[in-house]
Order: structure tokens, then C-alpha cells, then sequence
């Protein structure tokens, strides 16, 4: 029972990192002590799926609380308060910063070139992200009407990528959404779910939900579980170089987040 309860809570507060931009869901799970058990039981689920599914419906019960009451929080910020909100954003960033400097740091005794290129690759991946943001003023309600088949499938390639990021120590998914552009949208299709408590009736809204949410969905789950293994076996294997890659991701994400 309190290890039901503690698994809701790191759930939860991974849900609510996984919308702040900036904040790496991945490195966070790690300082809260439960990622690795998090990677395990995604990856084996169907070996042992009563150890598994005991782990993980606390934790998706708490991430999906999180994602839900935290999401109205941010699209109002963004709304009203967009730059002490961004601010604060960069804030959260910086205090990681330490942390995964210290292990990376603790890891490491001297530099291979492979260790520089890994260290290289993440502001690398952040800038070709950045260049597929198209230009776009649109508020999220007329992105919503416009929505076509081809931007349905733009949205499931930014779930898987916003996946991999999720999965990947250092990296944010929201800010990989935030890069692509699409952020508002998926802020305000989650934030929308709220309005169907009160009208469960309203076609509308239900449908422009469902366009957005629903293949960033499958995105997400296709990309969550394409790389859930590849990261187990990188974190036995590699230990130090990850710790590397999440330290430039982080300062990375960090620069492009202070522009």
C-alpha cells in the first residue's frame, strides 16, 4: 500500500514534468530513485505483467493526475504571465544542472573522442529539431480547425520523437514539442479534457481533442516503446557516456530555453 502511494506521488510529479519545457522527465525519475525500475517494467511487461502492472498503474495513475490538473496551471500561465512563466522554465532547467554534472563528473576520469562526440550530439539533434519548427502565429483554437491528415501525421512523428526524449535522461519531451512548434496545442487539447467533466455531450470538442491527443498518442506509445530497451541496454553498457549525454543535453536545452 505505501509503495502504491509512493509510486502515484513520483508518477505525479513526473506527469508534471513532463509539460514544464526544459525539465527532463528521465532525470528526474532518476533522482527520485525509480527510473530504472520504470524502464524494467516497461520492457517486461509481458514476462512478468503482475510485477509489472503493479509498478505501473500507480505511476500512470499519478502521471496522468499530473498531466491533467498541471496542464490548466501552464496554459494559464503562458496566457497571462508568457515571460515570468518561460523564466521560471529556465529556472527549473538550471537547478538539474548540478546534479547531472556532479554524476557525470563522479563517472568520468579522463575524456575519450567518443565521449566528446557524444557530448556533441545532443545541441547537434536540438538544432535540426529547431529547424522543423515551421513559422506559425496561430492560436491553438484555429491550428485545431485546420488540422489535416498530413499535420495527423506530423503529430505522431513529434509524439515518437517527444517519446524518445521522455525515455532519454536529460532530455524534455515538452521541449522537444516546444522546438517543433506544436506545444499551445497539445497544452490546450490537454487542458481542454477538464470542460468535458461539466458536458460529456459536446461533440465538438470531444472531436478536436481526439484530433490532436489522439495521434500524438500513438506517436508517444511507439516511441516510448522503441526506446525503452535501447536505453536499458545503453545504461549497463555505457553508464558514463549517458551520464554525458544528459549533461549536454540539459545545458543545451538550457541555451536554446534562455534565447
Amino acid at each position: 500500500m505505501i509503495t502504491g502511494i509512493k509510486n502515484f506521488f513520483n508518477g505525479l510529479i513526473f506527469g508534471i514534468t513532463q509539460i514544464i519545457p526544459g525539465v527532463s522527465g528521465g532525470t528526474i525519475a532518476i533522482i527520485l530513485g525509480f527510473y530504472f525500475e520504470l524502464i524494467e517494467a516497461i520492457n517486461h511487461f509481458f514476462k512478468d505483467m503482475r510485477k509489472s502492472l503493479k509498478f505501473l498503474v500507480p505511476v500512470l495513475f499519478g502521471m496522468a493526475a499530473g498531466i491533467l490538473i498541471f496542464s490548466s496551471i501552464v496554459d494559464f500561465l503562458l496566457t497571462r504571465f508568457s515571460f515570468p512563466t518561460m523564466l521560471f522554465f529556465i529556472g527549473l532547467v538550471s537547478g538539474i544542472i548540478p546534479h547531472v554534472y556532479l554524476k557525470a563528473r563522479e563517472l568520468t576520469q579522463k575524456f575519450t573522442a567518443f565521449d566528446i562526440f557524444l557530448a556533441a550530439f545532443p545541441f547537434v539533434f536540438l538544432l535540426v529539431i529547431s529547424f522543423m519548427k515551421e513559422a506559425n502565429t496561430a492560436t491553438p483554437t484555429e491550428l485545431i480547425s485546420n488540422i489535416d491528415v498530413l499535420f495527423m501525421i506530423f503529430l505522431v512523428f513529434a509524439g515518437i520523437v517527444s517519446a524518445a526524449a521522455l525515455i532519454i535522461p536529460g532530455m524534455s519531451g515538452s521541449f522537444v514539442l516546444l522546438l517543433l512548434g506544436i506545444y499551445p496545442l497539445a497544452i490546450y487539447s490537454v487542458s481542454s479534457i477538464r470542460f468535458l467533466l461539466a458536458d460529456f455531450t459536446n461533440l465538438t470538442l470531444i472531436l478536436n481533442i481526439c484530433k490532436v491527443l489522439v495521434p500524438l498518442g500513438i506517436g508517444i506509445i511507439i516511441g516510448v516503446l522503441s526506446m525503452a530497451r535501447l536505453i536499458e541496454g545503453l545504461l549497463k553498457k555505457y553508464n558514463k557516456q549517458v551520464y554525458l549525454i544528459m549533461l549536454r543535453f540539459q545545458l543545451s536545452i538550457e541555451n536554446n530555453s534562455s534565447r
